[in-house]
């Protein structure tokens, strides 16, 4: 991994999210994008101070949806942090692999509106490719020349980590040389906020928004919607070398697993989560007491953040004592199918620091949830091995290994 690019709640840019993450500053607050006066949630980790005429033209904005935009801006960003130079050579060996669970909702209801009020003439000629998952995947490869392989995971809450993991395993195979993978999201509009309300999923802590989000703390009650994106650049090894590339750490195994359970409950049993992670320790090759540290799912749901926990138990016996895990959602918010793509950007960083950020507001930790969750300050830490969890309605589940980079 040679590149990350970071659009998140907590800033424009990697640099300023890691620092806001390592000073526990959380991003979450009232919603200011539309009247929220009605809705049972009414906070929100918005992408503040955003301006796409940054990274792109007006005519190009007006074709693309929020959720675009936010992707080619991270993107843009983790190819200038890698220094990654598209030439003719390397451009049919370079690959855009970029995730999203919902795409572009906020064009698809204004695009509706038009239709009600105004019928089908008024329907934009740019509604359809500013909406769909897969633009921003286009989009950005667009923008790089990158000829090689293309796609768009849509797969929930872990679409990004599942784009990284087949990112991943496209170069493994040969079929690229590097890629540039991750995830976007901006689903904070009145539909998307009113649909999580309405399964009951989003805290309502709406008078103190800054402490809503604190996962595996006992008066947690529901996730924060966040937005943004997450990219990385994923580089075969030899030719980062041979380029003299800053290499962040090393992607070493990669799990995917099934619940076969419930459309939006993870399995009781938490088998989902521990065949997942087992998966990319058994690819990687490595024992549970080789792993320091888990960054988790972690969404401050009551049930999920339970459910991990025991996961995490069971999949590591004795080592789970010895664990660092935190979740760095209690200062993003949950950002959706771009939550594994942002989150493994942060695990890079940690283990480039050597640094773990802390699980804010858990001030009250869950009998249930009694793992070292690294509560409210950041940590410095010897990182070998590092794991990256998201798990998805529908019960889709994906596990990424980094190992430190030693030369």
């Amino acid at each position: 991994m040679t590149g990350v690019g970071l659009v998140s709640p907590l800033g424009i840019g990697t640099s300023v999210t890691w620092d806001a993450l390592c000073a526990g500053r959380g991003g979450i607050g009232p919603i200011t994008r539309f009247d929220a006066s009605e809705h049972a949630s009414r906070i929100a980790a918005e992408v503040r101070g955003f301006d796409p005429l940054d990274f792109m033209s007006k005519k190009d904005v007006k074709k693309m949806d929020v959720f675009i935009q936010y992707a080619i801006a991270a993107a843009e960003f983790a190819c200038e942090d890698s220094e990654l130079k598209v030439t003719p050579e390397l451009a049919s060996r370079l690959g855009v692999f970029i995730a999203s669970g919902i795409g572009g909702f906020s064009t698809i209801e204004r695009e509706h509106k038009k239709l009600l009020d105004g019928g089908p003439r008024k329907i934009s000629p740019f509604f359809i490719p500013a909406a769909i998952i897969n633009l921003a995947a286009g989009q950005v490869s667009i923008r790089l020349g990158a000829k090689g392989p293309n796609s768009a995971t849509c797969t929930a809450c872990s679409a990004s980590a599942h784009a990284i993991g087949d990112a991943f395993e496209t170069i493994r195979r040969g079929a690229a040389d590097v890629m540039v993978a991750g995830g976007s999201e901006a689903a904070i509009t009145p539909m998307g906020v009113g649909g999580f309300a309405a399964l009951h999923a989003l805290s309502t802590r709406n008078d103190e928004p800054e402490r809503a989000c604190r996962p595996f703390d006992r008066d947690r009650d529901g996730f924060v919607i966040g937005e943004g994106a997450g990219m990385l650049i994923l580089e075969e090894h030899d030719r980062a070398v041979d380029r003299g590339a800053s290499i962040y750490a090393e992607l070493v195994g990669y799990g995917m697993s099934a619940d076969a359970f419930h459309m939006t409950a993870p399995s009781e049993d938490g088998g989902g989560a521990q065949r997942v992670m087992r998966a990319a320790l058994d690819q990687a090759a490595i024992s549970p007491n080789d792993v320091d540290y888990i960054n988790a799912h972690g969404t401050s749901t009551p049930f999920n953040d339970r459910i991990e926990t025991y996961a995490i138990r069971q999949c590591f016996g004795a080592r789970a004592d010895e664990l660092a895990v935190s979740s760095t959602k209690s200062m993003t918010g949950h950002l959706l199918g771009a939550a594994g793509g942002l989150e493994a950007g942060v695990v890079a960083l940690s283990m480039r620091e050597q640094l773990i950020p802390p699980t804010v507001n858990l001030e009250n930790p869950d009998s249930d949830c009694d793992l070292d969750y690294v509560p409210l300050v950041k940590r410095k830490a010897s990182i070998n091995y590092a794991l990256s969890n998201s798990f998805g309605f529908g019960g889709t589940n994906a596990s990424l290994l980094f190992k430190r980079y030693d030369g």
